[in-house]
């Protein structure tokens, strides 16, 4: 069975010999508070475990090497910075920091990327940074947020399941039941709530605000609901989905 070629496990001639037809994967994540029940590295542990799976699922049937780098696991979460157990970077800090890794990875012959985001802090960054490397560098750079490729498309319409919103939050039934699936020793028991209020958006608007944050605790709808069996299967749905993706830009590129 074929598999990604880790990039930090793998010597320089042999990236150099990859690097011009290979598709490099890029983790990114962060580390912060994910209330009281899930460990700070959630985004940074669900990106790379994501990304690796599906590297190595595409890596089965791409024409082209599918390279897997190793995962930035800090991102822009500033907001979280009132609860504690949070190390964040600025949004100019991150941006640059992609800048440079991109920049770099050109260097050394890349023309491929995919970056791979597990926090939705890092989401404008990601774009930002992709977009200005590919105007100012031979290399085609993609974004995703993992959790976009199994929304329904209709989110607005959408009805909620046992355990929560078919939408992702933050600390959330999604990300609890992920982190359940992929390492459940982590995993301490959710407070049981009734459903927090939601912050007042008006629909097709993204609201920020930093006392939202504090009125729910610091995590999104209900956690306690949550379950491995869930876990395992939107696990499985976002990796395939993902693998799908890497496949089809490696056609593509």
């Amino acid at each position: 069975m074929n598999a990604a070629t880790r990039w930090a496990e793998t010597d320089r001639e042999r990236l150099a010999a990859l690097a011009g037809e290979a598709l490099v994967v890029l983790p990114i994540g962060s580390t912060e508070q994910h209330g009281p029940h899930l460990p700070t590295g959630t985004d940074a542990l669900l990106a790379a475990t994501v990304a690796e799976r599906a590297a190595d699922q595409a890596a089965e049937t791409s024409p082209r090497p599918i390279v897997l780098a190793p995962p930035l696991p800090y991102g822009c979460s500033d907001h979280h910075l009132p609860f504690g157990g949070t190390l964040s970077v600025s949004t100019q800090t991150l941006t640059a920091v992609l800048a440079e890794v991109i920049r770099s990875a050109v260097a050394g012959g890349v023309r491929r990327l995919v970056i791979v985001n597990g926090h939705g802090g890092n989401t404008g960054v990601c774009h930002a940074a992709a977009s200005t490397a590919a105007a100012h560098h031979p290399i085609a750079v993609a974004h995703v947020d993992y959790w976009r490729l199994v929304e329904p498309r209709d989110a607005a319409t959408a009805q909620v399941s046992d355990i929560g919103p078919p939408v992702p939050g933050h600390a959330g039934a999604f990300e609890t039941a992920l982190v359940m699936a992929v390492r459940p020793d982590l995993v301490r028991p959710a407070p049981q709530r009734d459903s927090p209020p939601a912050p007042p958006a008006p629909p097709g608007l993204e609201l920020h605000d930093a006392t939202a944050w504090s009125s729910i605790d610091g995590y999104t709808d209900l956690p306690h609901r949550a379950t491995a069996a869930d876990g395992h299967a939107r696990l499985d749905a976002v990796i395939t989905a993902l693998a799908e993706r890497l496949v089809l830009l490696a056609r593509t590129l």
